[in-house]
């Protein structure tokens, strides 16, 4: 194959913003957009014209000549749609988490194993500025060998972005630990080059369960009805008719190389960023703030109490688009369609992002012991490990 990739969409929701990175990246294209909803429908024709094709099923796009998908339906969702085009031949680009269970995970990446067509997942976070730079730090040698990352997400706008879809239900995402921690996890085991072997956990749905207004959104969305300055998290209304995941989550984990990791997401602070600190047998770094404007601190010195950090690197990046992340992301994607370069993302770590948060929560849910993790085929693992090829 030669030439701009011709690209279907499933799902015109939230991260329907890809499909416009598609368009500006100059090496693809979106040729037809497939979603049941009115509103889907509507906002295809009005970002990408007129002309665009929209699909009245999934079998119609898999079969309008398209060269790949992008899967940016609702996490429920991913395995079916995935698993469809999968067998039809055509690579996959599959937003995260790849899917909400790690039985669906493994399906997923049996069946791109068994056609052996392409699988991506967006784990656009291994593009963002933050992370490359505490990957360079790490690489470099100055904080010596990772031993320990403490990861603490301060999701400020948790109740307006999860407590008023679909995000709130078991039945749709297993939970927040899985469904919004398959980026922190993901990130966790990228930073210390190792997968979560054993973790356990506790939490509760400290706020939001106990508020009563709700209703159900139609075709709304997130984008429609946040606001940012509601406040306290207490006063939200219109949170979803079931509310049945943790608002607050704090997980420990025990990584196959010895590396020992602590991730805490909670969805009523003040602030929303995110804040790693990776320790070293030779010092350590930590993140304040995680985009344009923030810096990376670092402390390789021995200092007797509290000490302003030995060097500062600031993050640079854009303010759109997770730091320029979708950009890179996608066009990453889209080269590894027409050549099968090697990815910064991986559908290895994408399934151990989502088996370390599905156990986690199973022991949140649980009495908090630890639980090991499912491992996963090493047929599998090799082939993926070794670039789909």
């Amino acid at each position: 194959m030669t030439g701009m990739v011709q690209v279907g969409v499933v799902g015109f929701g939230v991260r329907a913003s890809l499909a416009s990175v598609v368009q500006a990246s100059g090496l693809g294209e979106v040729t037809a957009v497939w979603d049941p909803s009115t509103r889907g429908r509507s906002d295809a024709r009005r970002m990408l014209g007129a002309e665009i094709r929209l699909t009245d099923s999934l079998t119609e796009l898999l079969g309008s000549g398209v060269e790949a998908v992008l899967v940016l339906s609702p996490d429920y969702t991913h395995h079916d749609v995935a698993v469809a085009a999968l067998h039809a031949g055509i690579p996959v680009f599959c937003e995260k988490p790849l899917a909400t269970s790690v039985a669906d995970c493994d399906d997923l990446l049996a069946v791109a194993y068994a056609t052996r067509t392409r699988l991506y997942v967006g784990h656009n976070m291994r593009h963002m500025p933050v992370i490359h730079l505490l990957r360079g730090v790490i690489a470099s040698g100055r904080i010596g060998a990772v031993r320990s990352i403490w990861c603490r997400h301060f999701v400020g706008h948790g109740g307006d972005y999860y407590f008023k879809d679909w995000h709130a239900e078991r039945s749709h995402s297993t939970g927040l630990l899985l469904q919004k921690g398959a980026h922190d996890l993901d990130v966790i085991h990228w930073l210390a080059g190792g997968y979560t072997r054993r973790t356990s956990a506790m939490g509760q749905l400290a706020v939001y369960g106990s508020l009563t207004a709700r209703r159900d959104q139609g075709e709304a969305r997130m984008t429609d009805w946040h606001d940012p300055t509601g406040w306290p998290p207490a006063s939200l209304t219109d949170l979803n008719p079931v509310v049945d995941v943790e608002d607050l989550s704090l997980m420990l984990m025990e990584l196959d190389n010895g590396v020992l990791a602590s991730y805490q997401q909670c969805h009523f602070t003040p602030d929303y960023w995110r804040s790693y600190t990776v320790i070293g047998d030779a010092g350590r770094i930590e993140n304040f703030g995680d985009g344009p404007g923030g810096r990376v601190a670092i402390w390789d010195r021995r200092h007797p109490s509290w000490a302003p950090p030995d060097e500062e690197i600031p993050i640079t990046g854009t303010q759109d688009g997770h730091g320029g992340a979708d950009e890179l992301m996608v066009a990453e994607f889209l080269r590894f369609v027409r050549t099968g370069e090697p990815t910064q993302t991986s559908p290895v770590a994408a399934r151990q992002a989502v088996a370390a948060g599905a156990t986690a929560t199973e022991s949140l849910r649980g009495d908090g012991s630890a639980l090991q993790v499912p491992e996963l085929d090493p047929a599998l693992r090799s082939y993926f490990d070794a670039g789909q090829v």
